[in-house]
Formats: C-alpha cells, sequence, structure tokens
C-alpha cells in the first residue's frame, strides 16, 4: 500500500475525527454514545501514521455531526484532533478543536468524598487546567485518566 492509498473509504455525509492520538479511538465512540446499535456507518483507523503526532487514530461516523458539547469532551482527551464535516463526499468545514474552560455534568469526580459523589443533586464541574483538569468542588485534579472518568 502507497503512502497515498486510501485505508479507509470516503464517507458521503457525516464527520470525521481525525489526528486523535493513538489508541484513543474506542474512547471517543464511548463519548459519542457510538456502540454499533444506533445503525450508524462507522470506521475506525487506529495507529496509523501521522507526520504531527507518530501515530494517530480517526474515526469516521457517517450520517451524524457532533455537537458543541460532544466537541468539548472529546478535546479534553484529544486537544490536537480535527474536525471534518462531510457532505456529498466534500469536506466542508474542518476545525481543530479548543479545550473549554470548563465542562459540566460530563465526568466524574474521582474523590469519593467529593459533593458530587454524595447523592446530592449536583452537577459535577471541572475545570480545564494545563495538564488535566480540576474539581471544581473538592480541587482533585485528573491529568492522565481522564478517560476513565467520562460520564455522558
Amino acid at each position: 500500500m502507497s503512502d497515498h492509498e486510501l485505508r479507509v473509504s470516503k464517507i458521503r455525509d457525516g464527520t470525521v475525527i481525525d489526528h486523535v492520538e493513538g489508541g484513543q479511538a474506542l474512547n471517543v465512540l464511548a463519548i459519542l454514545g457510538i456502540d454499533g446499535s444506533e445503525g450508524y456507518g462507522v470506521s475506525v483507523g487506529m495507529n496509523v501514521p501521522s507526520d504531527r503526532l507518530g501515530r494517530k487514530d480517526i474515526v469516521k461516523v457517517e450520517e451524524r455531526e457532533l455537537s458543541q458539547s460532544e466537541v468539548d469532551v472529546l478535546s479534553l482527551i484529544a486537544p490536537e484532533a480535527t474536525i471534518n464535516i462531510v457532505r456529498d463526499f466534500e469536506v466542508v468545514e474542518k476545525n481543530r478543536v479548543t479545550r473549554p474552560d470548563s465542562v459540566t455534568g460530563v465526568l466524574s469526580c474521582p474523590n469519593r468524598n467529593c459533593i458530587t459523589n454524595a447523592d446530592e443533586p449536583v452537577d459535577t464541574r471541572f475545570d480545564v487546567v494545563a495538564d488535566g483538569v480540576r474539581c471544581d468542588y473538592c480541587s482533585t485534579i485528573l491529568r492522565a485518566d481522564i478517560a476513565d472518568h467520562i460520564d455522558v
């Protein structure tokens, strides 16, 4: 296979999530709530060569465009990702993800003593910091294991 051959075919309409850190594609699908039962055509390329990342994952989802809140959560585990909107086999929009200042209701706090884990009617809220996210209630910082705490 030459460097110019496609490993996965083009999609007619939908979203291509490119430049995801190698090994994170299944977490991307989990964030999007995709398990195969929805009927979307999904293509996943894992650990493919990348000039920018060395190795990257690519996720293609047919007939679906992402909401801003989904993109915000993706940015936490894939800060280098690009989101490509495809219509009629053409990329009509291409955006790099930007990390939000905070995320609410999408992560669970690992601190068992945090008020968000005490059966109180309170949504989790995390401030996005340089090396991870910090719980707004108990100040616990999540770094490398953010994907393990996604609760969407």
